[in-house]
């Protein structure tokens, strides 16, 4: 399980704006900033002022939504570039340069024998899933505001805790992208797909697209272009607290005052990197996406993260076999 640690801490030594900038970032968990703010941060002075008790916002704005209902799939348009006969990447691919392949949506996991959906709001790895379901059908009545208690977990269907399932990645358009994903099962899956995971300088240069810009979309930063520093984050809403329950199935089911706060591939249009007449879909934001290290290392942001990183947002605090809600996978070839 996900330490349980506050959301509150004294930072000592830090001039005001550093402390601010700080205070107002958080990653998967809440109070490790992504590498590239990091080297922001070094960027202030550290003139010694006295210590200050700020809290980490997260967002937290109490919206809840209804009982679980599975989210249907949504319409999403396929470029006409995936229909090509004559391209040299399979078709849910995106060629970059002609050097590698790249899923051009967030990936789905599915039991490779069966090509079953595994759900997306549990672990592939069975007795994970069960023990997340078992433990937090008990534990939501004991966290959280009374609303907050209401909320259902997701099924998870007995043929997903029995047998020997073996996830494999699949990219498809609008569908709920597969969370609380660790580094090896990530791996693996690409595998099984006859795919691997991305090189971090590969996902790199196809989240920039053919222009090399800092965000798919551009060189400055515009919120709600990608599905990224949404104004709630799920734990705050389901917990009240934002550092707590990583591993609760219901996150990725939470919705804040905009809407959902994970989105269905390729539902955030915008969040496009352009190459040619196709595109890569939410490289930034909505799921951070395992990426080749050994020692485990993910890109691009989450939803709930509050990052201005773009594409250079990189997490390294994690070993490969950590997983949480805010993780999932994109392969390439």
């Amino acid at each position: 399980m996900t330490p349980y640690r506050t959301a509150v801490v004294v930072i000592w030594g830090l001039t005001a704006p550093a402390a601010l900038l700080l205070a107002c970032r958080h990653a998967s968990h809440a109070s490790v900033p992504d590498d590239a703010d990091m080297a922001q941060l070094a960027q202030v002075s550290a003139e010694p002022v006295p210590p200050q008790l700020l809290y980490l916002p997260d967002g937290g704005d109490q919206a809840i939504g209804n009982s679980f209902q599975p989210a249907p799939n949504a319409e999403v348009a396929i470029p006409s570039a995936a229909l090509n006969p004559g391209r040299r990447c399979p078709p849910e691919m995106v060629d970059v340069r002609g050097q590698f392949c790249i899923d051009r949506w967030e990936d789905t996991l599915v039991d490779a024998k069966s090509g079953r959906e595994l759900s997306p709001y549990y672990s592939p790895v069975g007795d994970r899933a069960r023990k997340a379901r078992d433990f937090w059908q008990n534990e939501r009545a004991n966290m959280g505001s009374a609303k907050a208690r209401t909320l259902e977990l997701p099924d998870l269907g007995d043929w997903q805790l029995k047998g020997h399932i073996e996830p494999m990645a699949v990219s498809k358009p609008g569908h709920i992208p597969s969370g609380y994903v660790d580094g090896n099962s990530a791996e693996k899956a690409c595998e099984r797909a006859g795919k691997r995971l991305c090189q971090s300088e590969e996902w790199i240069t196809a989240c920039r697209g053919e222009k090399a810009q800092l965000f798919p979309y551009g060189d400055h930063y515009e919120q709600g272009a990608c599905n990224v520093f949404r104004e709630s984050h799920p734990a705050v809403i389901l917990h009240g607290d934002a550092s707590i329950g990583h591993l609760d199935p219901r996150l990725n089911r939470v919705e804040g005052p905009e809407g959902p706060l994970l989105r269905s591939t390729g539902a955030s249009s915008r969040c496009a990197s352009n190459w040619g007449q196709d595109a890569v879909y939410d490289m930034v934001g909505n799921l951070d996406e395992w990426v080749e290290d050994s020692y485990g290392a993910f890109q691009g942001g989450f939803y709930a993260r509050a990052t201005r990183s773009g594409c250079d947002a990189r997490i390294t605090a994690h070993p490969k076999a950590y997983a949480d809600y805010s993780l999932g996978v994109r392969c390439c070839k």
